[in-house]
């Protein structure tokens, strides 16, 4: 009887009240704890780094408790100055979670050497996608007297020809000398007075 009037007490009353308040206490300490120590929901925005230096982006990101990743990459931008960041993963204005890892593209000092397709001997229509598919730009187009029109009879850059095997910087400006049909073997009629005229007559009557 004693315990059953025990628990209808104030007293006990009481002490359940300050343990469920001492319970809450803790529960409240500790979410507010891992709330504080893993940042859960807070999201911060990826800044535009395009165009900063190496140097400039690393402090925008650490500053916001970012970290990096450089991409092995051969890039190049010639709106860009050399090794500023061209590309970003994530997007700017993208919002990440704390420590989230931006990828870096940098820019190259130019681009990479190429060989150049050697298209002598091919037709213009042959030619100009040969040499747009490898990364290169097709220039001035030029006619020399020869017998096959649109036919490729030198490639240039600079005014200076190229030959087979010879390596350019991507997206190069090539020019293409070509046949303009209007060539080809002229027989000249023999005059009959003309001392190979008469030979080959002399010739006939043996």
């Amino acid at each position: 009887m004693s315990l059953i009037r025990f628990v209808f007490s104030r007293t006990f009353f009481k002490q359940l009240i300050y343990m469920l308040l001492f319970l809450f206490a803790i529960v409240f300490a500790l979410l507010f704890w891992l709330d504080k120590n893993t940042r859960h929901g807070e999201q911060i925005k990826v800044p535009d780094l395009s165009g900063m230096t190496l140097e400039g982006a690393l402090d925008a990101l650490e500053e916001r408790q970012l970290s990096h990743a450089i991409l092995d990459t051969t890039s190049y931008n010639p709106k860009f100055a050399y090794q500023t960041v061209i590309e970003q993963i994530p997007a700017p204005g993208a919002l990440v979670k704390q420590a989230r890892k931006i990828y870096l593209s940098i820019n190259r000092s130019g681009y990479k050497m190429t060989q150049v397709p050697y298209v002598v001997g091919k037709t213009l229509r042959q030619a100009e996608p040969a040499l747009r598919s490898a990364g290169f730009r097709v220039g001035k187009l030029t006619y020399k007297k020869y017998i096959a029109k649109d036919e490729v009879l030198s490639i240039k850059f600079r005014q200076r020809n190229l030959e087979q095997g010879d390596q350019l910087p991507l997206t190069s400006l090539i020019d293409l000398e070509l046949g303009d049909g209007t060539g080809g073997f002229q027989i000249e009629s023999l005059d009959r007075d003309s001392p190979l005229h008469a030979s080959n007559e002399k010739r006939d009557t043996l």
